[in-house]
């Protein structure tokens, strides 16, 4: 069928693009309360040694859950200290906690009206089926255009995809609350509020905790998912684990997030009716707490607040929190970013890792608005052809000078394939080649038909690459890449002139990590993006022995830090 497409993510684009700019002061408010709110929560929980809030955890637990799963809360959250990850744990359950408070704030009123209007219920059903079969990474998209690169984003990623057992929960318990006692409320007089208050949501209690339960939960799921964007926690390492094939912090960090799971799932569970309820009441021990955790919260904000120095408010730092937007936590440029701030003693700034993805949202936006913006970037890239972006200059040579990108491939290529093995190793073009496929690709055309596009006007430099190469018998040859721009452009356009030299093609996105191992153990054949000397170094000598480097595919990147024209800063000097 002949049928034009429908322009639906372009009518969807139009639509966020317009909701940005229109609810801009709304966005920037609510990001501006749930970066305090997560900072209050985040002081309370680091106030003192870790073991006062281990203890106090601990107690929390065995009084709710009786005293074996207190020995248990105390034994693995003292090895999730002795692992290292505290910080990352106390950043985690803020989040956890406050994706979690937003849900009950939001969930139960809205279930509470699904019960009393079928109208609404039918409304808002929809809505929910929907919420909970969209993948999760789909909300991160409008996330970060809304409220930018950081936790902000990660935390309403996590409410929006855990509200909803919250909602429905509420509603079928109100629901299922039995007739003859609704009628026999009727029959007394009460108001529509006093059945709801008090026979309606006491009886209806089970359900609706079961509900919050099943909320946090699934906000716990989303932590590795909202270190995408740049959520701090037990997220982003996992998340560098995976991009580092760091097995080891990777079952470290995944075994903190279960520990932290199953204390936070025996303590929602429990609260309604605690273990050691007849030795202590749960109206005292639960105002304690929340006395304890009120007069913390005062404390630590009045301290803060008068620790607060300002500092050149009209400096480069300050009109960008002290942040540099920076990319995949284990990509090499984010290591050679780190040096940088060491070598030039920029103890104040924070680099926050995220996505390449998340990086150029959040320059798009900072660019549409005029605003500051630093971040980690590299060419080439399609970046430099659309916005008017400068390096700032690297006097002291922290990022190192131009590097090179270069094909790698796996051992017994040139015997099982000789034809692709020969195309590979002649495979070799310039910047300007690669930023005119990244251009039409950021510009909405697929990869493939922009590869094919960039094939047919440069004849005679692919006829250079499969000079003398043999041509395939439908050989399978599977090619690995990272999603960066590059990468995309460089994979699809080798990979469409292997297919026309009669080789089967397949391309696997993956991890920095994942890309080097696959084609050290051979289960993936080949790569164009191994960046060297300096970006993936790492890797590169952790796998040179069991691959075969071709030597450079091309000539002259550069990494560094970037800032638009506008931004008034010119070297990394300038920082401090």
């Amino acid at each position: 069928m002949n049928i034009p497409k429908i322009p639906l993510g372009e009518w969807v684009d139009s639509f966020v693009a317009w909701l940005t700019i229109a609810l801009g002061g709304l966005f920037t408010f609510i990001t501006n309360v749930i970066d305090g709110l997560l900072d209050i929560i985040v002081n309370v929980l680091s106030v003192g040694p870790p073991i006062v809030l281990i203890l106090i955890l601990t107690l929390l637990v065995t009084y709710t859950s009786r005293w074996p799963l207190g020995v248990f809360t105390l034994i693995s959250l003292l090895l999730i200290d002795n692992l290292g990850y505290w910080d990352s744990s106390i950043q985690t359950l803020a989040i956890v906690l406050l994706s979690g408070l937003l849900t009950i704030i939001i969930g139960v009123p809205l279930g509470i009206w699904c019960s009393q209007r079928k109208t609404v219920q039918s409304i808002v059903t929809p809505i929910l089926d929907f919420m909970q079969t969209m993948p999760a990474f789909v909300y991160l998209i409008p996330s970060i255009l809304f409220f930018g690169i950081g936790v902000v984003p990660g935390i309403i990623a996590s409410f929006i995809f855990a509200i909803a057992p919250t909602i429905r929960m509420t509603n079928l318990g109100i629901q299922k609350v039995p007739n003859d006692l609704i009628e026999a409320a009727n029959a007394f007089g009460s108001s529509t509020s006093q059945k709801l208050f008090k026979v309606q949501l006491p009886l209806a209690t089970p359900t609706i905790m079961a509900g919050i339960n099943q909320s946090i939960m699934l906000a716990l799921s989303m932590v590795v998912t909202a270190s995408l964007v740049g959520a701090p926690g037990l997220g982003a390492d996992v998340y560098r684990a995976v991009s580092q094939i760091d097995v080891g912090q990777g079952f470290e960090a995944g075994l903190s997030i279960v520990f932290i799971a199953i204390v936070l799932d025996r303590i929602t569970q429990n609260l309604r009716n605690p273990a050691y309820r007849h030795a202590v009441k749960p109206k005292i021990a639960f105002s304690i707490l929340a006395l304890l955790i009120v007069v913390t919260a005062i404390v630590v904000t009045i301290f803060e607040g008068k620790g607060a120095v300002n500092e050149d408010a009209n400096g480069i730092g300050a009109q960008v929190d002290y942040e540099i937007v920076g990319i995949e936590p284990g990509a090499g440029l984010m290591e050679l970013t780190n040096t940088a701030l060491k070598d030039y003693e920029l103890d104040d700034w924070t680099l926050l890792e995220g996505s390449s993805a998340a990086m150029v949202a959040q320059l798009q936006k900072a660019i549409t608005n005029q605003e500051p913006i630093i971040i980690t970037g590299w060419s080439p890239h399609w970046m430099f052809s659309s916005f008017d972006l400068k390096y700032l200059d690297d006097p002291k040579g922290s990022f190192g000078g131009a590097e090179d990108i270069h094909t790698v491939v796996r051992k017994g290529l040139e015997q099982d394939a000789p034809g692709a093995y020969r195309i590979l190793d002649q495979f070799s073009w310039e910047p300007s080649d690669m930023e005119a496929v990244m251009v039409d690709i950021t510009d909405g055309m697929d990869p493939s038909e922009a590869a094919e596009k960039w094939i047919n006007a440069n004849p005679d430099k692919v006829s250079e690459w499969t000079k003398g190469a043999q041509s395939g018998n439908g050989e399978r040859i599977k090619l690995v890449y990272v999603a960066w721009d590059t990468e995309i452009a460089s994979t699809n356009v080798i990979g469409k002139v292997l297919e026309q030299n009669g080789y089967k093609v397949t391309l696997s996105q993956v991890e920095v990590g994942p890309m080097f191992a696959g084609v050290a153990n051979g289960s993936a054949d080949a790569m164009v993006g191994a960046w060297l000397p300096t970006t993936h170094a790492e890797y590169y000598n952790t796998y040179k022995n069991d691959i075969v480097d071709l030597g450079r595919n091309l000539h002259g990147t550069k990494n560094g830090l970037v800032v638009p024209e506008y931004v008034d800063v010119d070297s990394v000097e300038d920082l401090k």
